[in-house]
């Protein structure tokens, strides 16, 4: 039971993470995994483990440190010149960040102990195998703040899929409404790979598909999206522990085979 509520939870918070970003950004691309956010996590997830810091809770917050810092230095590089956020910048800047995160994280795990080693290579490949009753109620005691915030906005991420220059001109808070959600994306995207390691693509292929089943409202959207996406993972971690039984695929790589191709066509159909 800990291992299906957690996966219905982590599937159920990058989705709404992932739904929040393309709005904010106006990229259907876009998404924590894309956007270096769950790399970010990840190395600041690496970094608790090896410096033995604080347990499940310290790993928690050096993952949202890390997720933070990641989102921030690809929105800086998106910044062109000091202008306006250029949305296909961001999401390059995004796979960069996150590549190279990705690539601190080994580095570092290189010179870790061995049983850290072994049990940080495991983690970081996703998966639920270690779930317990405590990971679950961490992980649902810190992502209740973000997804209640993002909820609470629901009107004003309508707004901001409009554009910046509309949303203002429609009596939107652009600055208090871009912080709230890149606050409450990490912050969830952290929450998640603390528990579940670095599982991508829930937040690309749920939200497109939940906008073709309730349209793009997000009041509607999503509390459509954090239910589907939660069925989602939990049917990827059924897939990834039966499959191959007695051996267990690592959950990422379930969704990966789903996310990919998905991936491609929107990548395809954003450069016509």
């Amino acid at each position: 039971l800990p291992r299906v509520l957690l996966a219905f939870g982590v599937g159920g918070g990058l989705a709404v993470a992932g739904a929040a970003l393309q709005a904010l950004v106006r990229n259907p691309l876009a998404e924590p995994w894309l956007l270096g956010l769950s790399g970010g996590a990840s190395l600041g997830a690496v970094l608790a483990m090896v410096l033995g810091v604080g347990g499940g809770w310290g790993v928690a917050a050096t993952a949202t440190i890390g997720a933070l810092a990641a989102i921030a230095l690809a929105w800086r590089i998106a910044l062109v010149a000091g202008r306006r956020l250029d949305p296909r910048v961001l999401l390059l800047a995004g796979v960069v960040v996150g590549a190279f995160a990705s690539a601190v994280s080994t580095a570092i795990l290189t010179i870790a102990e061995p049983f850290t080693f072994r049990a940080a290579a495991m983690w970081l490949f996703g998966g639920f195998s270690g779930a317990t009753p405590e990971a679950a109620i961490r992980f649902g005691l810190i992502a209740l703040a973000p997804l209640a915030l993002l909820f609470a906005m629901a009107r004003g991420l309508d707004l901001l899929a409009l554009g910046e220059e509309s949303a203002a001109a429609l009596g939107a808070d652009i600055d208090r409404l871009r912080g709230g959600v890149v606050l409450a994306t990490a912050i969830l995207t952290a929450a998640a790979v603390s528990v579940s390691g670095v599982i991508g693509f829930v937040g690309l292929v749920v939200p497109h598909a939940m906008r073709w089943w309730v349209g793009p409202l997000h009041r509607s959207l999503l509390p459509a999206v954090f239910v589907a996406g939660g069925a989602f993972l939990v049917v990827a971690d059924t897939a990834a522990r039966t499959v191959l039984a007695p051996a267990e695929l690592p959950v990422g790589v379930v969704t990966a085979l789903v996310g990919v191709p998905l991936f491609a066509v929107l990548l395809r159909r954003s450069v016509r």
